[in-house]
């Protein structure tokens, strides 16, 4: 049986624990406010981009760019699988990572060479124990604070990959922010581009859209749409980026809450647990004491 002296120091060790996962869930909670007003404000540029190309998609020879044009035969898949660096969100970095292995492993059934780039260290480490070669590492991007440039570095890249026959396909593993307490494991094809529909450039949530405004081309469709293709894998690559980032804070918000929760109920019950210690040995001297006087009466 324990010791009141045991008892106390775990009391004291869970109470210390329950300070840091407190100061992790205010921490999760600051850096989620400003990942998610980023996230928001830029749901809208999204809808309008993938709108304005969906129009000139209409107007222009879409046939005639590399980025619109499947392949006759697909023999290399890369897929961009975004994670976390640090753990202690839950179940966020595993249920990406196995929608990632998920993929990596229905193409490899159909005879596709599967390659991997990774966004984030956890992601990086799962790739490590698989078969699937890593192309590029991107380490300390979805925690942080992380701008334009790092999505169109990872666009680029893919883009360049895509036009020198290296991979034939590029898909994305990322986390959808759906609530405070909900986020999917999302997979979307980046490339080659897929026709954009009307359902692309709606918001989560808003109604069906009725009309599509005309949209006056200078100086041509074809030109505008050239330079608007690179430009539109790099805004969903962000926009996956955001997605993700928001989704890794709320999860740890929600998990180091539900640590603190737990730490109090463990103090509850340990400080239970010493009281009816205490009780009991207090209720041994006081019999001791007693036993003792009989013996000397006697």
């Amino acid at each position: 049986m324990a010791t009141l002296k045991d008892i106390q120091m775990k009391i004291v060790a869970v109470k210390k624990t329950r300070q840091i996962t407190k100061a992790m869930n205010m921490v999760a909670t600051s850096k989620l406010r400003n990942a998610q007003i980023k996230m928001e404000d830029f749901r809208p540029y999204a809808a309008k981009f993938a709108e304005v190309l969906g129009s000139l998609a209409g107007k222009a020879d879409a046939g005639g760019n590399p980025l619109l044009c499947e392949r006759d035969e697909v023999k290399t898949t890369d897929i961009i699988v975004m994670t976390s660096d640090r753990g202690l969100c839950g179940s966020f970095n595993a249920n990406l990572i196995k929608q990632a292995e998920e993929l990596a492993q229905a193409q490899a059934a159909d005879g596709k060479s599967v390659r991997v780039i990774c966004v984030g260290k956890k992601g990086r480490d799962f790739a490590r124990k698989t078969a699937f070669p890593i192309v590029a590492e991107h380490i300390g991007v979805v925690g942080g604070g992380f701008g334009f440039n790092v999505a169109s570095n990872i666009g680029t890249a893919a883009i360049n990959s895509f036009l020198a026959e290296e991979s034939d396909e590029v898909h994305v593993v990322y986390a959808e922010f759906i609530s405070m307490a909900r986020h999917n494991a999302v997979t979307k094809k980046l490339l080659p581009i897929s026709a954009v529909e009307s359902e692309e450039v709606e918001e989560p949530g808003s109604a069906e859209r009725e009309y599509l405004p005309e949209h006056i081309c200078e100086p041509s469709a074809d030109l505008l749409l050239a330079d608007l293709l690179p430009k539109n894998i790099s805004v969903q690559i962000y926009s996956a980026l955001l997605e993700t980032s928001a989704s890794e804070h709320a999860a740890r918000m929600m998990a180091m809450d539900n640590a603190t929760t737990a730490c109090n109920d463990m103090v509850d019950s340990l400080t239970l647990v010493y009281n009816k210690a205490r009780q009991a040995a207090v209720t041994s001297e006081l019999m001791d004491i007693v036993g003792g006087a009989e013996a000397l009466k006697g």
